[in-house]
């Protein structure tokens, strides 16, 4: 994971410690590039799948809401932190093999309000899905 510089010391102290969070650590998922703008992260399709062998549209939505949780934390920056308040997906296509990608990007980054798009890939670029989030950004007390 590279964790680029001047970010809350504590914020990357957890992500460090935690490997991005319990789940996205048993879901295989790797935090491959990150900030409040653009990150991007990868995750195994295999492990990730449900009965009839297709990536889980949940996975999916993990996979976003762990890369605009990230983002959006980063944005908040020291002494704040982000609380997911919305999410929605649309899946377009499956997967069964390989890796799928996502790459997030900021569509508002407000003092009180960030909202990120997500958009997940499969190894051959097509577009599996499309996740948007909005988080609240509060100050820590």
């Amino acid at each position: 994971m590279r964790i680029p510089d001047g970010l809350d010391p504590e914020l990357v102290a957890r992500l460090v410690e935690t490997g991005g969070g319990e789940l996205a650590v048993k879901m295989g998922i790797e935090l491959l590039e990150l900030s409040a703008a653009r990150s991007v992260a990868r995750m195994p399709v295999e492990g990730n799948r449900q009965v009839v062998g297709l990536l889980h549209g949940g996975a999916h939505v993990v996979l976003g809401e762990s890369l605009g949780s990230i983002s959006s934390a980063i944005h908040a920056g020291p002494g704040r932190f982000a609380v997911g308040i919305e999410i929605n997906a649309t899946h377009s296509r499956s997967a069964t093999e390989g890796f799928v990608t996502a790459t997030c990007e900021a569509l508002v980054l407000g003092r009180t309000l960030c909202t990120h798009e997500i958009v997940v890939r499969d190894d051959a670029g097509a577009r599996l899905s499309t996740v948007r989030m909005t988080n609240l950004l509060r100050d820590a007390r």
